[in-house]
Formats: C-alpha cells, sequence, structure tokens
C-alpha cells in the first residue's frame, strides 16, 4: 500500500473546499431543498437517541429542546430538525440568530415549515430572548449557528448565546461542526460551542478531530445524507487506524533469532539529559528490537540498572552505517554542543531509516547546513521528523500559534520543505508525507502531557522501523500503538492525571503482543 492508496476501511477527511464541491455536485441532479431535508431528518432521528438515552422511569416524559438556528444553510438543516422534532411531541424553541432572514430558497422552506410546526420561535432580537433560554431547563440544545461556511469568530447575541449553552448541563448536539470551530483546522477564534456530539454531514472533517477539535466536537458521527459514493473524490486526509498498519502486526516465526527483529541505536543523553534516551531506548526493546544501543555524546554510563539488556557506548565510538543499523533515533536529551552537529550530520550519512526528535530538531533549525545535509539523504533511509508545535514552529520559521491555527498545513510544509515524513504531535497529532497526504491519529489524550512521551514515541517508531515496517506504517502505527497505550492505561484508572512516560513502556508492549496475536 503506498501513502496515497487508503484502504476500503479508510475514513476520509474533507477539506470545506472539497465538501462545497461535493455538495454542489449532488445538488444537480436532487430537488430542490432535499438535501437539507435529508440533514433535518438525520439530526432529529441523532437528538432523539440522545434523549432516549437520557430517560430515566419517571423522567421520561416531557422533553425540552432548544434549537439554535443561524442564518445560512446549517440553520435551515436546524429548523428543519426542529420542525420534525415538534411533530415528535417534544417542546421545541428555536433562537433565531439576528440576520436570520432566509438566505437561500432551501432555507425560507425549512423556515416556513419550522413556523407552520408545533415549535415556537423566538427572534435573538426581542428583549427576553437570552433570559428566556438561560432560564430554562433544557434536555438537549442542537448547534445550528454556524456550519463550514463561517468565514468570521461569533459576535454579537451568537457570541453571549454560545457562551451561555457551554455553562448548561445537557448534551449539546452540534451539526456540521460545532459553532466557531473550523472545520479544516480545528482552530478557533474567540468563543465557540462546546458540544458533547458532532452530527457532520456527507463527510467528516479534520478540524474535529485536531486542534480543539477534540475538546469542543465530542463524539463524531457521520450523516451522508445518501450521497452517491461516486461524488467522493479520493481524500488527501484520513483519520488513523489500526486497518492503516494491521498487516505489520504478525505472530512472531519459530525460527528466528536476536538478528531477526533489528538492531536500533538511540543517540543522545547528553550531560543531565540521559533519562531521554533511556525512555527511548527501554521502548525500542520492548517493542521488539533484538539489540538496542544507546550512543551517549559525553562518557556513557557503564548500563543502564533498571534495564541491563541496553549497550551504552560513546557515541564517537560507534559506526552508525546500515551495516550495523536497522534504524537510528537521533535528538532525545542530545543536547546543543557544537561537537553534538558533527555527530548529528554523521547520522545523515547513514543508509539506515532516520527518526529525528527533539535537540535533533532544535539543532536542524539553529543550522542551515544541517537541513541541507538532510536532503542530501534523497535516496537513503527514510527520514521521520516528529516535532511538537514549538519545534515545527522554529523549522518553519512561524510562531507556535500560526502552527497550530493550521496544523495540517503547517505539516504537509515541513514535510514537502524537508522531503520527510512529519509527526506534529498534539491533540489530534498530524502524520504528514512528502506527497501531501496526511492522517490525524485518534487516539491519546491529556495522559500523554507529561515529559518524556516524546521519547517512548521515537524509541517505539525507531523499533518498528528496526524491525522492517515500511516507514509509513511505522510512523502511523507508532503514534497510534502510543496513543493507545496510554488509553488503555486510562481506561484502567492509572490517568490521565499523574501518569509517566515510563509506565507507557509494558503498556506498549502487552498491546503490540495482543494485536499480534
Amino acid at each position: 500500500m503506498t501513502q496515497t492508496d487508503f484502504a476500503n476501511t479508510a475514513l476520509p477527511l474533507y477539506s470545506i473546499a472539497e465538501l462545497r464541491a461535493i455538495e454542489q455536485a449532488a445538488m444537480r441532479d436532487l430537488p430542490q431543498g432535499l438535501l437539507m431535508q435529508r440533514a433535518g431528518q438525520a439530526a432529529a432521528s441523532a437528538a432523539l437517541k440522545l434523549l432516549h438515552a437520557q430517560e430515566d422511569g419517571d423522567d421520561a416524559g416531557h422533553r425540552r429542546v432548544l434549537v439554535l438556528a443561524g442564518p445560512g444553510d446549517n440553520g435551515g438543516d436546524a429548523l428543519e430538525a426542529a420542525a420534525h422534532l415538534a411533530g415528535s411531541g417534544l417542546e421545541v424553541l428555536a433562537w433565531l440568530a439576528p440576520e436570520a432572514q432566509a438566505t437561500s430558497p432551501e432555507r425560507e422552506q425549512a423556515l416556513s415549515r419550522a413556523r407552520n410546526s408545533a415549535a415556537r420561535l423566538m427572534e435573538a432580537a426581542t428583549s427576553t430572548a437570552s433570559a428566556a433560554v438561560g432560564a430554562a431547563p433544557w434536555d438537549l440544545v442542537i448547534d445550528g449557528l454556524f456550519g463550514i461556511g463561517a468565514s468570521r469568530p461569533l459576535d454579537g447575541e451568537c457570541r453571549d448565546m454560545a457562551q451561555l449553552v457551554n455553562k448548561l448541563a445537557c448534551p449539546v448536539l452540534a451539526l456540521d461542526v460545532p459553532s466557531g470551530l473550523h472545520a479544516d483546522t480545528g482552530a478557533i477564534d474567540g468563543v465557540a460551542i462546546r458540544a458533547t456530539h458532532t452530527l457532520t454531514f456527507i463527510g467528516d472533517k479534520p478540524g474535529l478531530h485536531t486542534a480543539n477539535g477534540r475538546d469542543y466536537a465530542g463524539e463524531v458521527e457521520v450523516a451522508s445524507l445518501a450521497i452517491d459514493p461516486a461524488l467522493l473524490p479520493p481524500a488527501k486526509a484520513q483519520l488513523g487506524g489500526l486497518h492503516l498498519f494491521a498487516r505489520q502486526l504478525q505472530p512472531r516465526q519459530q525460527n528466528t533469532h536476536k538478528g531477526s527483529y533489528g538492531s536500533v541505536a538511540i543517540i543522545g543523553g547528553a550531560q543531565g539529559m540521559a533519562g531521554a534516551p533511556i525512555l527511548a531506548a527501554r521502548t525500542a526493546l520492548h517493542a521488539g528490537a533484538g539489540r538496542v544501543y544507546i550512543a551517549f555524546p559525553d562518557t556513557p554510563p557503564a548500563f543502564d540498572s533498571g534495564q541491563p539488556e541496553l549497550m551504552c557506548r560513546r557515541a564517537q565510538d560507534v559506526d552508525f552505517s546500515g551495516l550495523h543499523f536497522a534504524a537510528l533515533v537521533a535528538g532525545p536529551g542530545l543536547g546543543d554542543d557544537a561537537d553534538t552537529v558533527e555527530l548529528l550530520q554523521r547520522t545523515f550519512e547513514s543508509d539506515s531509516p532516520l527518526l529525528l526528535d527533539a535537540d535533533a530538531l532544535n539543532l536542524m533549525a539553529a543550522e542551515p547546513e544541517l537541513q541541507s545535509a538532510l536532503a542530501m539523504r534523497t535516496g537513503a533511509g527514510a527520514t521521520i521528523l516528529t516535532p511538537h508545535p514549538l519545534e515545527a514552529a522554529r523549522l518553519l520559521d512561524m510562531t507556535v500559534a500560526e502552527v497550530q491555527a493550521n496544523r495540517l498545513g503547517a505539516a504537509r510544509q515541513l514535510a514537502a520543505q524537508l522531503g520527510v515524513i512529519v509527526v506534529l504531535k498534539g491533540s489530534g497529532t498530524v502524520i504528514a508525507a512528502q506527497d501531501g497526504s496526511v492522517v490525524v491519529n485518534n487516539t491519546g489524550g491529556p495522559a500523554l502531557a507529561t515529559a518524556g512521551t516524546g521519547d517512548v514515541l521515537s524509541g517505539l517508531c525507531g523499533s518498528l522501523l528496526a524491525q522492517g515496517w515500511p516507514e509509513w506504517e511505522a510512523a502511523l502505527g507508532a503514534v497510534w500503538l502510543h496513543g493507545a497505550a496510554a488509553d488503555a492505561l486510562v481506561a484502567a484508572g492509572s490517568g490521565p492525571i499523574g501518569l509517566t512516560a515510563g509506565e507507557l513502556i509494558p503498556a506498549i508492549r502487552k498491546l503490540i503482543n495482543a494485536l499480534s496475536a
């Protein structure tokens, strides 16, 4: 499978531009307003399902639903849902945002159906609107203020309403995207509605799964609206998953030895920072590499007392050629001495697959000749970079805010600029290839927001590379397994607060063995 040859089980993520093109193509062959009607019906069905899940004995009777309807087609979807829900016997209040006059014939039809239903409509401009909304005990809020076409931050009454809704204790169902969240990037400009559930239409969006998306979208479900699959283009982005690398997880043959599973060298550990490469090396060993070395830039310890199987060496005495190592990991705790620049250049000259992290990335940002040397690796082993947003910002000569405002764009730019695979860490880690393909990872969470977890990820990816995994699948697999191991520990009560990087290592080993059985 190539980087762009997504499997049948792929979960595509579509950009706003792609979705607009799909929608326009579909509407050419459908009666006017049918897509909006389908969206409204799907929203009403999702709302009823959420309300049913809340039912508890005597409390299963009267239900009150607040529907927020914006001025565009997203508001039309919400109004269609309001009419359906009112017809189901629910008490429905539709709050109409300012300037909510019909902006399309389809929305005008939806507004007419809502007015002719049992739903109560309230103009935002009325003096009692906010007070009435805030005082009521709602069972569900449906957010249809602004969808993927929103080009400005929430302001005025819509901003006030979003802040009010964010204080409510009931479930919030966002239609397409939570209002205020950018569908492509997951960025928020000011205020956004924090949904517990998002019903997104036609196709999934990357912004729901990275940056602020994971905090604001809640549980995401896709309603395809019966769009002809032939209208869906091949996706350049998709959601991560086990299916993307599962073929590499195979039971081990009996007739093998340590050499069958590759040797890894972890290069790092300057004075006072030896813990970083030790974490990476321990992970590489527990993830299945046959032999693991740590190459220290300074005098190495005699051995790792916690993991004596690791071999500690002085980096200057180690031959990094592909004859000796199936994979190299450079950067954890490497430091920034002048000697380390030369050390890093030696790793670039190796034909082995190379993963660069932490101080290796900072050195590259400070020393342009290192980036030139990296470009000379064309035809050599693959290179994977695993920056966090600050490291990516240094390499791209951007601010962290600029990177976080468009994580997919930043990862793509860095991958193309350096001719590498980029793993941009963070909420919804983005894995980008040189050809622009991206995967947004869907495992992990705040448990990983602690020192050393990046070193564990580096060691895990290096181990998979050493065992012969193709570089794209090694990057995808390492990120997914890393997050899934953290999720398993959290589910067992060991986090998210206070989980340590070292605890991830046996959890990763357990997960790999379970999936390889």
